[in-house]
C-alpha cells in the first residue's frame, strides 16, 4: 500500500505559493512561417487593438480571485507578432494590467517584435509603455536562410531590428535558428558570430524541428543529417560560451544579470496566467495544481462571452513529469528542496526515476542538487520520459517542449 502511494500521490501539499507571472497572447502575424506550430494566424486588414486588449484584460480580471494577494514577477507579450500592435494598444494593455495587479520592483516586461515589422520610433513607444525587454525573431542573419523558412525580413533589416532595440533597451533577446534548409556548419557559424557582434545580451538558439499541422510538415525541406546539426549545436554552444554567454538552459544564452526572468519561471516550475487566444495558465494552491486554457480561435475568442477552452486541477501523479519536463532543462540542474515546493509531493516521489535516470547516466546528483548530464542533455526526451506516469523505465518517446511559449 504505502508503494502504492508513492508512486501514485494523491495529496498535494504546498507550503509557500511560487512566483506568479503573466503572459498574454497576441495571435496575429503578417505572414504565418511554414515551421510555426504556435497559434498565429496571418493578419486580414485592420487588427482589432481596442476590441482584443479589452478581451485581455477582461481574462484578467476573470483570474483576480484565484491570485489575490499576489504579485506578478514578470510579464511576457508573446505571439504571433505583437509589435504589429501600436505602442499606444500595448500601453493600455501594460496600463490596464498594472491597474488590477501589483508588479513586483523591478519586475521584467517582454515583448516579442519581428525584425520587419518595427522601427526606432515604435521601439521607445514601446518602453514608454512599460516594456523593458525585447525578443527578436531574427532567426538568421542570411537571406537565404530566411527566404528558405518564409520570414518577411532581410539580413539587413534583421540587423537595423537588432540595433534600433539596442538603442531603446538595454535588454535585448534574438531567437536564433539552426540545423535549417540547406545549411552548412560554416553558415550556422557564421550566424551565431554576428548575433554575438550584434551586442545583444541574451539569444536563444534552437534547432529547426519539423512539428505537425506546419507546411514543412506537410512538404519537408531538405535538411541537414543528424549529425551535422549535432555538429552545428556544438559550435553554437562553443561560440557562445566562448564569447562569455552562460549556458543556462536547453536552448538559452544569457550574459551576466541577463537571464530571462520570465522563463526561468516556467523551468522552475513557477505559476502563471494565461491570457489571450489559445493562452495557457498554471495556478497553485495549497493542495492542488491547476491549468487553465483559453479558446484558440482569435475569433471565436473574440466573439465568446466565455474564453476559456479547458480548466481543471492537474493529476497529482502527473506532476512529477510536468515538474521534470520544466527543471531539468536547465543546464546547472535544481536543488532537490524545490521538487517539493512546487509539487506539494514529497521527494519520494520521484526517488525510483531519479535513481534510473543516474543509472543510465543522465543526471548527476548529490544531497542538494540534480543537474542533467551532458548525455542527459542529448538524450532528454529519454530522460523526460521516465518520469511519466505509469513509466516502468520504457524510456523514450515523450516530446520535449515547455508551457506553450517561446523560450526566449
Amino acid at each position: 500500500m504505502a508503494k502504492i502511494a508513492v508512486e501514485h500521490p494523491a495529496r498535494v501539499s504546498l507550503a509557500l505559493l511560487p512566483p506568479l507571472a503573466l503572459y498574454a497572447h497576441i495571435p496575429w502575424c503578417v505572414r504565418k512561417c511554414p515551421y510555426c506550430d504556435f497559434n498565429s494566424h496571418e493578419r486580414a486588414g485592420e487588427l482589432p487593438e481596442r476590441e482584443y486588449v479589452q478581451k485581455l484584460l477582461s481574462d484578467l480580471e476573470a483570474l483576480l480571485p484565484s491570485v489575490w494577494g499576489r504579485r506578478l514577477v514578470s510579464v511576457f507579450i508573446g505571439g504571433g507578432t505583437p509589435s504589429l500592435f501600436s505602442p499606444q494598444a500595448i500601453d493600455e494593455l501594460l496600463a490596464g494590467v498594472r491597474a488590477r495587479m501589483p508588479l513586483e520592483p523591478g519586475a521584467e516586461v517582454t515583448l516579442e517584435a519581428n525584425p520587419g515589422t518595427v522601427e526606432a520610433a515604435r521601439f521607445r513607444g514601446f518602453r514608454d509603455a512599460g516594456v523593458n525587454r525585447i525578443s527578436l525573431g531574427v532567426q538568421s542573419f542570411d537571406d537565404r536562410m530566411l527566404v528558405a523558412l518564409g520570414r518577411i525580413h532581410s539580413a539587413a533589416e534583421a540587423r537595423r531590428g537588432v540595433e534600433a532595440a539596442l538603442a531603446s533597451f538595454e535588454n535585448v533577446n534574438i531567437d536564433l535558428m539552426y540545423g535549417l534548409p540547406g545549411q552548412t556548419l560554416a553558415m550556422a557559424r557564421a550566424d551565431v558570430a554576428t548575433g554575438i557582434a550584434c551586442g545583444t545580451p541574451h539569444v536563444s538558439a534552437y534547432q529547426l524541428t519539423i512539428e505537425p499541422n506546419t507546411v514543412f510538415y506537410s512538404r519537408p525541406p531538405p535538411l541537414p543529417e543528424h549529425d551535422e546539426a549535432a555538429d552545428m549545436q556544438l559550435a553554437v554552444e562553443e561560440a557562445l560560451g566562448g564569447a562569455g554567454f552562460e549556458h543556462y538552459e536547453t536552448s538559452a544564452f544569457a550574459r551576466a544579470g541577463r537571464r530571462c526572468k520570465h522563463n526561468l519561471n516556467y523551468w522552475e516550475f513557477g505559476d502563471y496566467l494565461g491570457i489571450g487566444a489559445g493562452a495557457h495558465g498554471k495556478v497553485s494552491f495549497p493542495d492542488r495544481v491547476t491549468r487553465h486554457e483559453r479558446i484558440k480561435s482569435p475569433r471565436d475568442y473574440m466573439a465568446g462571452a466565455r474564453t476559456l477552452a479547458n480548466e481543471g486541477p492537474v493529476d497529482p501523479a502527473e506532476l512529477p513529469f510536468e515538474f521534470m519536463l520544466n527543471a531539468l532543462r536547465l543546464v546547472h540542474g535544481f536543488p532537490l528542496t524545490l521538487f517539493q515546493e512546487r509539487t506539494g509531493l514529497p521527494l519520494s516521489a520521484v526517488q525510483r526515476q531519479l535513481a534510473e535516470a543516474e543509472a543510465k547516466g543522465l543526471i548527476a546528483r548529490d544531497l542538494r542538487m540534480v543537474r542533467p548530464t551532458e548525455r542527459g542533455r542529448l538524450f532528454l526526451n529519454e530522460l523526460m520520459g521516465l518520469f511519466v506516469s505509469g513509466n516502468k523505465g520504457r524510456g523514450s518517446g515523450v516530446p520535449v517542449s515547455g508551457p506553450a511559449t517561446r523560450t526566449s
